[in-house]
């Protein structure tokens, strides 16, 4: 898993609330077991029309779109259905981080153990930066991990919770085995200590 320290990046708007899991990846592509190739159907019903062909109005479909890593959702993302696919998903395509004043629990806690940030934010923030990125749409925002911090297009700062334990694995680009493993000799000596006789 890559590290995740600071990110600048234009933003892809897609305001919508209670945007699902299904809706993120929808079930007919939870057969695969691997993430190669889950970010070309990341939004799938929305994305593509009955043919197989890109909606040229979706926002994932816009050219600037290819190159953005930061996402811009509505209240309440990531509902529904446990799938770790979803932010599978999201990552396959590009995205480092969701930005939302709110997240579903199963889907945060996924996201953050696949490299995802889900970064909460007050309803004002939210508002505040949708209307700097419907007035400039190419403008972008940094997120700081380190000070919990999301800057907006206008330099205004709003901070945002994340939980010590997945603060630490991002940083350090390990998942929970990853981080553990660190301490594979304590855990050996240990274990000699408590079958020892």
């Amino acid at each position: 898993m890559a590290k995740f320290t600071t990110l600048t990046s234009r933003v892809v708007v897609l305001a919508i609330n209670d945007i699902d899991t299904d809706q993120i990846i929808p079930a007919r592509f939870l057969k695969t077991t691997d993430k190669e190739g889950l970010g070309q159907s990341l939004f799938a019903d929305w994305r593509y029309d009955g043919s197989g062909r890109p909606k040229p109005d979706f926002a994932l479909n816009q050219p600037r779109a290819a190159s953005a890593q930061v996402l811009l959702a509505g209240d309440n993302f990531g509902c529904g259905s446990s799938r770790e696919h979803a932010p599978w998903a999201l990552k396959g395509f590009g995205f480092q981080a969701v930005v939302s004043t709110s997240f579903a629990d199963i889907f945060k806690n996924n996201a953050l153990k696949n490299g995802l940030l889900p970064v909460a934010v007050e309803a004002s923030a939210h508002r505040s930066l949708l209307a700097q990125l419907e007035r400039a749409p190419e403008a972008q925002v940094t997120i700081d991990l380190a000070s919990q911090t999301l800057r907006l297009p206008d330099g205004a700062r709003v901070t945002f919770p994340v939980d010590g334990f997945s603060k630490t694995c991002l940083l350090e680009g390990v998942d929970e085995l990853g981080y553990i493993q660190r301490f594979s000799d304590r855990i050996a000596e240990y274990e000699k200590r408590a079958v020892a006789p």
